[in-house]
């Protein structure tokens, strides 16, 4: 696609917009690529942007559940996956199939276990820390840098 529209004259300033801010959630909603905006809204595309949302998270899922021969654990994590209880509830009944399943006064109230004690796979919530784990990294680096520095000198 991306070959195409170089060919049809459009700049690499033109597709990078479209791709990195009007395609996605926004592209099929017409809405917003806020999920919290999407999940509040009564427009029919908001919740259809929902429903592809989610049938690509439950594909990869099932993918990589297939490959890796089954399922121990399901985790979410960061924004989205640590703070919506509906996406987190529309993927778990999409995967019961794979025996997946939740309890739903767990899953509303942000528990960190949100499957029923004894189920396998069992469905957990994980929140994370992005903002530490960088600065914890980048100050490795400079720490490693400093020490290659000062013993160079």
């Amino acid at each position: 696609m991306v070959l195409f529209l170089l060919r049809q004259g459009w700049s690499a300033d033109r597709i990078e917009d479209l791709l990195y801010k009007k395609s996605g959630l926004l592209g099929v909603s017409k809405v917003s690529n806020d999920v919290r905006v999407l999940l509040a809204s009564d427009y029919a595309l908001a919740a259809e942007a929902i429903e592809f949302f989610v049938y690509r998270i439950v594909r990869e899922i099932g993918s990589l559940a297939a490959a890796l021969g089954g399922l121990d654990a399901l985790v979410f994590t960061a924004g989205i996956g640590e703070n919506s209880p509906v996406i987190r509830q529309k993927v778990c009944k999409r995967l019961g199939w794979l025996g997946v399943n939740i309890d739903p006064d767990s899953n509303q109230h942000g528990s960190r276990r949100i499957s029923p004690i004894r189920q396998t796979p069992s469905v957990w919530v994980v929140p994370t820390d992005e903002e530490a784990v960088i600065a914890t990294h980048t100050l490795a680096i400079i720490c490693s840098v400093r020490i290659k520095t000062n013993s160079a000198e």
